[in-house]
């Protein structure tokens, strides 16, 4: 078996707020509970594990989702819709603006925990396919 990453602990002011956030913007379900994790399931099986930790050891983390034309669509749409501010770089200097970098499209904005998140329609360093 080749190494996977099968999911991460995604530590947060409050899980279910968090995840709930997430799994809106991205389209996604919120999982069940499971002891102190509130889950949220990517397309690839990756598990975002949402915990509730004191605020005082909230450590901000980036997270980069890479999403289709139309999930893209669909997830700046309910970015917009939902008054999220949002940004075409991570050092959110260009409010209101989406990227084109690795001729795609991507978009930052902040959860309610303070990370970083990020979706991208293509991956960096992405070339188009020569034609042959």
């Amino acid at each position: 078996m080749s190494v996977q990453l099968n999911h991460t602990i995604v530590h947060s002011r409050n899980n279910r707020e968090a995840a709930a956030f997430l799994a809106d913007v991205l389209g996604l379900e919120v999982g069940t509970e499971w002891g102190p994790f509130v889950p949220v399931e990517t397309a690839n099986g990756v598990t975002l594990d949402f915990a509730t930790v004191p605020a005082d050891s909230l450590a901000v983390q980036h997270y980069a989702f890479l999403v289709s034309e139309e999930e893209f669509d669909a997830s700046f749409a309910r970015i917009r819709a939902g008054g999220i501010p949002y940004f075409a770089d991570p050092h959110m200097k260009r409010p209101g603006e989406i990227n084109h970098n690795d001729g795609g499209r991507g978009v930052y904005f902040l959860d309610p925990s303070g990370h970083g998140m990020e979706i991208i329609t293509r991956p960096y360093g992405y070339q188009e396919p020569a034609a042959g």
